[in-house]
């Protein structure tokens, strides 16, 4: 069979190669998955059977994950109804006036669709719909028209609720209230962040944003009541998750039934056919979901097996890494990787591979042990750890020659070539590098509101 740590890192090697032809993430996780234990356990077959007769029930009924349904519903609805344009509207409302203010009010616009939807593709595409023709009339630069909106889009991955940071929880047996939380601060820090760069590119090129007409008080106050359904939405899921009235899955069926309802008061009314359509393309990326995480829980076992983490982790404690380098070039990795893959696949592929021995650098494995390596306890490694996790693997949204956000808004702005697209997102991608900075630099930013809420 080969020596073990071997088969492993061929595994995992092979797994790259097939992500890189273009194999779906979950198909490529289960084919390695399963050859992997096949090929390099002793006994492999029979262990992969023992494990397929109870892994996919278990995988599938975890009733932490059944959250994720609903908030895809939520945020699907949430689209047909309109709240992206009633969005728009106001944030354009608040900010169009200003230098670039239209480009700061699509920014502001993706972080509330991004509340709702929990899906930074999802958050570009619609927003993208609703605020590129706004753009081009008011004659912005392509590159920071196309580049604002592919980069406001990488606010749904992080704003609660957030698929990714869900899946995340699940994978390191998180608290998923509390990583709601620990997302809430450095989410507001990334759009004040965007609107500050969007301020600092028209002060240098002043041409390229040109300031909108402003509007008068009746606008103004219709644009404002528009989104207050989507305000309260935020505040009853979020601030009932928040304040421990109910946990996340009741707070998503909430949220599902508040769209709905306060559609029926707009012009853009659910009617049956949206509702069908909706619940098809929820049960669809759910599935899609659903099967990557059983080729990652067939992965996380093939590479335990073979004990590919535990070397892993006692090779770099041999090494005598410090820790706070470790973690860097973990980042540094994991925008690397972004560049291939997209932000679920890198979360399910590296986090169970790293997360054992970034515990193993803190100083061990025990719940609230008290660790050395970074100065907090396993459970606040988690959460930073986490926080800065999803940060740099949304990057891999907007960078090349991947960048999924890059090429939804490109596909839609046909007129803007996508090097222009690229050229416009790398002023925010220096502010989301800012952003990570300061969150290593100072970890109770990620921590204060989980240790405020929870004490």
């Amino acid at each position: 069979m080969g020596d073990p740590i071997t088969l492993g890192f061929l595994g995992f090697g092979v797994l790259l190669l097939l992500i890189v032809l273009r194999m779906p993430i979950a198909y490529a996780m289960i084919i390695v998955g399963a050859g992997g234990m096949v090929v390099a356990v002793p006994n492999g077959t029979n262990v992969l059977l023992a494990q397929l007769k109870n892994l996919p029930y278990g995988v599938f009924s975890n009733y932490g994950l059944s959250v994720i349904p609903m908030f895809i519903l939520m945020g699907v609805l949430a689209g047909k109804a309109g709240y992206s344009q009633a969005l728009f509207r106001a944030t354009n409302a608040w900010f169009g006036w200003l230098r670039g203010g239209t480009a700061m009010a699509a920014i502001a616009a993706c972080a509330g669709f991004g509340a709702v939807s929990g899906s930074s593709l999802a958050t570009a595409s619609t927003m993208g719909k609703v605020a590129l023709p706004e753009l081009r009339r008011y004659h912005y630069s392509g590159a920071l028209a196309t580049g604002s909106l592919a980069a406001g889009g990488v606010l749904g991955i992080l704003i609660p609720p957030s698929v990714v940071l869900i899946i995340y929880a699940v994978l390191t047996e998180a608290n998923i209230v509390t990583m709601f939380m620990a997302a809430f601060i450095p989410g507001i820090l990334a759009v004040v962040f965007f609107l500050l760069t969007i301020a600092a590119y028209v002060m240098v090129v002043p041409s390229a944003g040109p300031a909108g007409g402003a509007k008068d008080w009746a606008e103004f106050r219709d644009a404002t009541i528009g989104v207050i359904p989507v305000l309260l939405i935020f505040a009853l899921v979020l601030g009932g998750i928040y304040m421990g009235f109910y946990s996340p899955t009741p707070a998503a069926a909430i949220g599902v039934f508040l769209v709905w309802f306060f559609s029926l008061f707009q012009h853009r009314r659910i009617g049956l056919r949206d509702l069908r359509d909706s619940l098809i393309e929820t049960a669809s990326t759910s599935g899609m979901i659903y099967l990557i995480l059983l080729g990652a829980e067939l992965m996380k076992i093939y590479l335990s097996r073979v004990r590919l983490p535990q070397f892993t982790a006692n090779w770099i404690l041999d090494m005598g890494f410090e820790p706070f380098m470790v973690l860097i070039l973990l980042l540094l990795g994991l925008i690397l990787l972004g560049m291939l893959m997209d932000s679920l696949s890198m979360i399910l592929l590296v986090i169970p591979f790293f997360w054992p021995v970034l515990v193993a650098l803190n100083g061990g494995m025990m719940q609230g042990a008290e660790g050395s390596g970074f100065g907090m306890s396993t459970n606040e490694l988690r959460i930073w750890f986490g926080i800065l996790a999803l940060i740099v693997v949304e990057l891999g949204l907007i960078t090349p020659p991947v960048g999924m956000n890059v090429f939804v808004i490109s596909a839609m702005a046909k007129d803007t070539p996508m090097i222009e697209t690229f050229k416009g997102v790398m002023p925010f991608f220096g502010a989301e590098i800012v952003r990570v900075l300061i969150l290593l630099a100072f970890p109770g930013i990620v921590l204060w509101l989980p240790r405020l809420l929870s004490g």
